[in-house]
């Protein structure tokens, strides 16, 4: 249609629609401009809506003492210290974003016929019904319903570093108390995707890294994502995985199109709509929880917003951020690096307000 056939009403309609579009993406902007330096001193913000990243922007506004601290971190992680911008393929740590890889990997096996969400652990790991937790299921692995204690996190992370295979790290979980029947307390942890990741293990005869890196990284073309090499350390299926906004960004694509990529099946459509429905009935009592649940649900892996939002997101405990609007048909990853996350699910909030405002009216 050329310029001269269009109605002055209709073109009056566009370029409303181009004037608001414009005017949203300077809200991101400045909202990033605003709250960088708060989480961590960089931010890329990458979205993603019918086959287009409609808004990508990075900024790097480290001061010297989180620059102190980066070097810190690193020499205790004994990498080396990196204070680039975030580009698409810049690749760290992802802590809890790496739940919702974890549980599509589980739900491949659903898919095959391999494991039932309805299995209890104790069939594929007996020293788990030794301990008394043999009767917990794999559903109730993957939405923190295992009624299992765990440390406090840094605990945990502490004493999980330190073990070597998956064996270990069952035994160590096996030990551990437990604070009410399975299904009756949520407990937000690592210890169910854990045991998620030793039943795959033991169904496949391979490692969980060899599986993700086979049934999620490769097909997804996540060329620099995984959970480690290994050496001598076991993978952390809740926490462990390393990952870019543009390999993250890839699989928010395929659940958003129902688990398909690029044409390949990934996940069946009714694994992706498994994940997503609220595990958490009203009576269930919260054990242990990082935000307020009076509007936010669970369901495998991922944290489902409500009443009436229909989104999807997965937030590490770095800052890091992936969701998925069903509604408005848009995906949107935040990498950042920061621990402390005071005010961070009311930013969350903030930031997917003015995103949504890249689409409403259109």
């Amino acid at each position: 249609m050329s310029i001269k056939n269009i109605t002055p009403i209709v073109l009056f309609v566009l370029l409303a629609g181009a004037g608001r579009a414009q005017s949203s993406k300077a809200n991101l902007d400045q909202w990033l401009d605003n709250n960088t330096k708060d989480m961590g001193g960089r931010a890329m913000l990458v979205v993603w809506k019918d086959g287009k990243l409609l808004y990508s922007r990075s900024v790097n506004d480290m001061t010297r003492r989180q620059k102190m601290a980066g070097r810190y971190i690193a020499r205790r992680q004994k990498n080396e210290a990196n204070f680039d911008d975030y580009t698409m393929s810049y690749r760290q740590p992802i802590a809890s974003c790496s739940k919702w890889f974890s549980a599509a990997l589980v739900m491949t096996f659903v898919d095959e016929g391999k494991i039932s969400l309805s299995d209890t652990v104790g069939k594929y790991l007996p020293v788990l019904s030794q301990h008394g937790k043999g009767n917990i299921t794999l559903r109730q692995c993957l939405s923190h319903l295992t009624g299992i204690k765990e440390p406090p996190l840094k605990e945990s992370i502490r004493e999980m570093k330190k073990i070597g295979d998956m064996d270990e790290a069952i035994q160590y979980i096996a030990d551990m108390p437990m604070e009410g029947a399975p299904g009756t307390v949520f407990h937000y942890s690592n210890a169910g995707l854990q045991i998620a990741g030793a039943v795959i293990e033991k169904v496949s005869g391979e490692s969980f890294e060899t599986l993700f890196a086979q049934r999620i990284a490769q097909p997804l073309g996540m060329q620099h994502t995984d959970f480690g090499p290994g050496k001598g350390r076991v993978a952390l299926p809740a926490g462990g995985a390393y990952s870019t906004p543009g390999d993250y960004l890839n699989f928010l694509i395929m659940i958003l199109h129902k688990g398909v990529f690029d044409g390949k099946r990934i996940l069946s459509e009714n694994s992706v709509a498994e994940m997503q429905v609220d595990r958490i009935p009203p009576d269930v009592k919260i054990g242990y929880s990082p935000v307020s649940m009076d509007s936010i649900g669970y369901g495998y892996g991922e944290w489902v917003l409500r009443p009436d939002d229909r989104t999807v997101t997965s937030p590490g405990l770095f800052g890091s951020i992936p969701w998925v609007d069903n509604d408005r048909g848009y995906c949107a990853f935040l990498m950042t690096f920061y621990i402390k996350k005071r005010d961070a699910e009311q930013r969350f909030r903030e930031l997917k307000q003015l995103v949504d405002g890249l689409f409403d009216g259109h």
